[in-house]
């Protein structure tokens, strides 16, 4: 109620201060050291200075000038950051809206900590189209600007289609990327396409749950209207819940079959305590493959 008495100027400020000592504490470092870019690229040739690895000779250009020379690389670190978040009606309706305002700090939290980093980020979001598009970019101006959208941009659509955006970004983003969809996943289309691109990025869902509005013991038939397509038919709660848990459940399955990083929270979790220990899970799985 309080948030929706202030104007968007003031609600942009509070999320930016609630999320800057986070990231600039834990966050941004914690997000480095997971993702940490694709290995080394090359920058030039140069003559060799004693000290140098002789390893990194350039053997064809030494022989060409009569000079030693050398190869030089650097840490290819920068990277992209793709939010693909869904604002279809099943999240908007969310009592109080708490899904959208979990998803907003979320989302604000990975923004902020990529421009930390001097990574780039680009925002998607959707319902059963692509909704807004706000191009990769760095610095704290782009960070407010995807801030803003996710706090104030109002959907036309109210279904979700996750083949639709899945497909417009495998088309936008060419090169390997960090991608986080953000969503609370009540849909079926999505398998064959996530499976693709998990294959060509580092890809990671983000399960929004609001267990509060699926757990129950009644077995009332209740009239219901489904939000995003507008349907009203008798729904056994009991039935319902126990859907909702298979789904659940098959969920989980699926993601970690296709190698797709799962990070499930509820949405009265702290965003920043979720969110660190993603990270910790993340970089243990990662030191227990490489043995370190």
């Amino acid at each position: 109620m309080v948030d929706s008495m202030l104007d968007s100027g003031t609600r942009l400020s509070l999320l930016e201060l609630k999320c800057r000592r986070p990231v600039e504490h834990l966050l941004a470092g914690e997000y480095r050291s997971v993702f940490r870019g694709q290995g080394i690229e090359f920058e030039e040739v140069r003559p060799y200075q004693p000290g140098d690895d002789v390893r990194t000779m350039d053997w064809k250009v030494t022989a060409r000038t009569g000079q030693p020379h050398i190869k030089r690389y650097i840490e290819q670190r920068e990277q992209v950051l793709y939010l693909l978040v869904d604002l279809s009606a099943s999240i908007l309706d969310s009592a109080g809206g708490r899904k959208r305002k979990l998803m907003t700090e979320l989302c604000a939290l990975l923004t902020m900590a990529a421009v930390k980093n001097n990574d780039r980020v680009s925002l998607i979001l959707f319902t059963d189209r692509v909704e807004l598009v706000v191009p990769p970019g760095k610095g704290r101006t782009h960070a407010l600007r995807i801030m803003d959208a996710l706090l104030n941009f109002q959907p036309d659509g109210t279904a979700t289609a996750f083949e639709t955006v899945l497909g417009h970004f495998g088309h936008m983003a060419r090169k390997y990327s960090v991608v986080f969809v953000l969503s609370d996943f009540m849909a079926d289309d999505y398998w064959q396409e996530l499976r693709a691109l998990a294959g060509r990025h580092d890809l990671n869902a983000v399960n929004v749950l609001d267990p509060e509005a699926h757990l129950t013991t009644s077995t009332e038939l209740v009239h219901v209207q489904d939000s995003e397509t507008g349907e009203r038919r008798y729904v056994d709660l009991r039935s319902a819940s126990r859907q909702t848990q298979t789904h659940h459940v098959d969920l989980q399955e699926t993601m970690l079959q296709a190698g797709i990083g799962l990070m499930e929270i509820l949405v009265h979790e702290d965003c920043v305590t979720a969110l660190a220990g993603y990270f910790h899970s993340r970089l243990r799985r990662i030191a227990d493959v490489t043995g370190g």
